[in-house]
């Protein structure tokens, strides 16, 4: 049995920092212009508190900032102004991330994604500067520049990777100091960082100016990959050469998915997946690093993660990613700024739209507005009080809200016989259902004191099949590609709220609360107010 116990008049033992809900992800800028995509992103905000959002896409022909008049630039921020008033007016604020390349001041034609975004560097970096000085200048004159202050401006996305920068590591350097140059000249006070790279590996393959493929493919036959030495890519090498030059960040970016999808010998990607600790301990090594850099006051953002890279991941829309999640989530904190999960929704088109409405899309909401286990596991977690009387990233945590004294309590069986992050379920769906059946019931025990007599509580329980889980309900129907507008009310009703149940602390202001839970079940016991 496993007991999760504490007083709630105890001195806490650490403070605790949402560091999950002040990022979240999008896919591209041009989306955000959706009715749907606007109407995902208030849910998402309300329920778990995000306070930013990051997309790509911002400069792509499709937001027509730029083209040429009689042989002269000319800027148009027209959608640009209608999709930063509508995430504004709904109370978040742009983490910009500028890119990707106006075909025409692009050096290259090549595109990636169904939307063809452009990942070449400019041909001519002045064109480039000129570009953000005009955004940048343009948002000052439509916000004021004490709004602006508080957006944070990434340099691209995934340089490292071919498809989304063409050019070498040392183009990017060039690229990420005339955009910061640019910026810092506009205010000094305006946050610039990078280098917004992917991932952590173990070998050597992004130690020079290109990705290496053939150091990669001898990942895919070694049994123990956890023995290796993980680490962030460029970072420590882009920390230096800043450095080198006198080149301020603000903060460090990086996207730590626990998993590594390199190519294996036949040119496949192998899909590997890390062990459960992969995230906690690439987040604690990233602090180690900026803290001994030259910047070592520099935020740290994971501007992407998720369990998997892919947007036809089934185990995305499965229980077990929601589990994931707040395990991941609370054995990582106070170690870095903020974790941007990717994304919000499934209004997400880089590999066009999915065919069903659960196909494994990134989102915590799917896209017909029905909410994912993931979602809860995000609206778990933002309720839960800044101090901490008992931890354990096996089985949970309580907490007490400062202010009200009101405990929240997060309980989580993440099965002992599962080892590693959700194994990717890419295009296969039985797979991530048959990982719901894995693992075995175990008993725990909550045991709080010092409680008002009677006081009030409440349990939320998400579990596969239960509340909250649409896709289970969704094949109970068959697997329909379509939704009737009635069936698509009767799953978002069925997805929006836990099982829920009321019970006391008895006459001592004891609370004793015992249940065999099944694997990859997360609860909420929250200390209520008032009386139910």
């Amino acid at each position: 049995m496993a007991d999760l116990q504490a007083s709630v008049t105890a001195t806490p033992i650490s403070k605790l920092r949402p560091f999950w809900s002040h990022i979240v992800g999008a896919g591209r800028a041009n989306e955000g212009l959706r009715a749907d995509w606007q109407s995902h992103l208030k849910l998402a905000k309300l329920a778990c508190g995000f306070r930013y959002v990051r997309f790509h896409g911002l400069y792509h022909d499709d937001m027509h900032v730029l083209s040429e008049i009689n042989g002269r630039h000319v800027y148009n921020f027209q959608y640009v102004d209608a999709l930063f008033d509508a995430i504004l007016d709904i109370g978040v604020r742009p983490f910009v991330e500028l890119g990707f390349c106006p075909s025409l001041i692009a050096s290259e034609v090549g595109t990636v994604f169904w939307w063809k975004g452009n990942g070449s560097p400019p041909k001519n970096l002045d064109h480039w500067s000129d570009l953000v000085d005009a955004t940048v200048r343009h948002w000052v004159t439509r916000y004021g520049i004490d709004e602006v202050r508080t957006w944070y401006f990434e340099c691209w996305n995934e340089p490292n990777l071919r498809p989304f920068f063409t050019g070498t590591r040392a183009q990017y350097y060039s690229l990420y100091e005339a955009t910061v140059k640019v910026i810092k000249n506009i205010d000094q006070d305006l946050r610039v960082g990078g280098p917004s790279t992917s991932n952590f590996v173990p070998d050597s393959r992004f130690d020079n100016e290109l990705e290496d493929y053939e150091v990669q493919k001898k990942l895919k036959d070694m049994k123990d990959i956890d023995s290796l030495d993980w680490r962030p890519v460029w970072v420590e090498h882009f920390l230096r050469w800043c450095q080198s030059r006198s080149v301020p960040v603000d903060f460090v970016s990086c996207h730590p998915y626990p998993t590594d999808w390199a190519l294996d010998t036949t040119g496949n990607m192998s899909k590997r997946v890390r062990e459960l600790q992969a995230t906690p301990r690439d987040l604690a090594l990233l602090r180690k690093i900026v803290s001994e850099s030259a910047y070592p006051q520099a935020e740290i953002h994971l501007t992407e993660w998720s369990s998997s890279p892919s947007s036809r991941d089934h185990a995305h829309d499965e229980v077990p990613a929601a589990v994931f999640i707040a395990r991941t989530m609370l054995a990582s904190l106070n170690l870095v700024d903020t974790i941007a999960y990717w994304t919000f929704t499934d209004v997400f088109e880089e590999e066009g739209c999915g065919l069903t409405p659960f196909h494994g899309g990134f989102g915590l909401i799917n896209l017909q507005g029905i909410p994912k286990p993931v979602f809860h596991a995000f609206r778990i977690l933002r309720n839960l009080g800044s101090e901490v009387l008992y931890r354990d990233d096996d089985h949970g945590i309580i907490t007490r809200d400062p202010t009200s004294g009101l405990v929240q309590v997060v309980l989580l069986h993440y099965p002992d016989e599962v080892k590693t992050s959700p194994p990717p379920a890419y295009m296969d769906r039985q797979a991530a259902v048959d990982l719901t059946f894995v693992g075995r019931s175990i008993k725990k025990r909550l045991f709080l004191e010092g409680l008002s007599p009677k006081a009030p509580f409440r349990s939320e329980i998400l579990v596969p099949g239960g509340r909250g889980d649409p896709a289970t309900a969704w094949r109970a129907l068959g697997s329909p590609a379509t939704l009737s507008r009635a069936k698509t009310r009767e799953l978002t009703q069925y997805a929006e709220k836990l099982e829920t149940k009321y019970f006391n602390a008895d006459e001592n202001g004891n609370l004793v609360w015992q249940e065999a839970m099944k694997p990859w079940t997360l609860i909420r016991i929250s200390q209520l107010r008032t009386a139910y």
